[in-house]
């Protein structure tokens, strides 16, 4: 995938030749294995039956009546998605062919003209690690291009405070009212606490995470001493990479941060989309839609067997 270079009209124009068409036909227009439970409005509250999805869970009656109870939605014709996009420096990174900020902006350009090409509505908040930019939810391909016009944009200022993914959240669950579809796109290479927000979003919408990452920043290549610089603080390391024990270290935090990572999506109930710079993104899309398919498939197939 080449790099995210240019106006918005050629950025967009290439995926729509390269991505889009290929999505197109290999998901054969069925977007929903992607976005199940999206476009709904409140219905009823119910008893929890075996095929229900254990999301739809409303806690608080649950606890009254001290037996499950899901909340029931109808289908809504107009589905409005919300990007929630860390621009922060620590995603300007990137060492083989792209950086994680051109896969972002390839992301954001491909689902967001998926979803307006249909006549939804898509709205976005930006977090650069110091400030929050919003962008209403509106329809149409010229959203689409104003929405990657700002992310083009070069950015204010080099170094930041250390990312905390908490303000993007909490912006967002204080600003997107009605129930939405949510991408959050960030690297997650943020100070803690955040985890509680994402709970709380994904109580209310639709959620879907998507995680940026560059191979080397799992595992270090031998290249001798060099000089690292954190690209939100500015702080300067000097690093021996022919050192076996600091290479075996580095990668066993980075395992240490994927594994906590998984643990927070998987209790909160938020499906993680990891995409690296060196994927390709229609490859791990697809990968993607057919997970989620398979998991709404199986509870229900198990659900008809034992009532057989």
């Amino acid at each position: 995938m080449s790099q995210s270079a240019g106006k918005p009209e050629k950025i967009l124009k290439r995926l729509e030749w390269t991505v889009i068409r290929r999505l197109d036909g290999l998901l054969q227009g069925d977007y929903r294995t992607l976005f199940h439970g999206f476009g709904l409005d409140l219905a009823e509250i119910r008893e929890y039956q075996l095929h229900d999805d254990v999301r739809y869970i409303d806690w608080n009656v649950t606890a009254r009546m001290q037996t499950p109870y899901v909340r029931q939605y109808n289908e809504d014709r107009e589905v409005t998605a919300w990007f929630l996009m860390d621009i922060s420096p620590s995603v300007n990174f990137g060492t083989v062919k792209v950086l994680k900020l051109n896969l972002l902006i390839d992301f954001a350009a491909i689902f967001s003209r998926l979803i307006t090409r249909h006549g939804n509505r898509v709205g976005a908040v930006l977090y650069d690690g110091a400030s929050i930019r919003i962008i209403p939810a509106h329809n149409g391909k010229l959203q689409v291009l104003h929405l990657l016009n700002t992310l083009l944009a070069p950015p204010e200022r080099r170094h930041t405070p250390q990312t905390n993914l908490a303000l993007l959240l909490e912006t967002a669950l204080r600003i997107i009212r009605r129930r939405s579809l949510i991408f959050i796109v960030s690297d997650f290479l943020s100070l803690p606490g955040w985890s509680r927000h994402l709970g709380m979003l994904a109580h209310r919408h639709e959620t879907i995470a998507i995680r940026l990452f560059d191979p080397r920043e799992v595992e270090l290549p031998d290249i001798g001493p060099v000089f690292m610089e954190d690209a939100e603080t500015g702080e300067q390391l000097y690093l021996d990479t022919h050192d076996r024990g600091f290479r075996r270290r580095f990668t066993e935090a980075a395992h240490r941060r994927e594994t906590d990572l998984r643990a927070v999506f998987s209790k909160t109930g938020v499906d993680m989309l990891s995409l690296s710079t060196e994927d390709d993104l229609v490859r791990e899309i697809v990968r993607f839609a057919a997970l989620r398919k398979q998991r709404r498939i199986l509870p229900k197939a198990a659900a008809g067997s034992r009532m057989k």
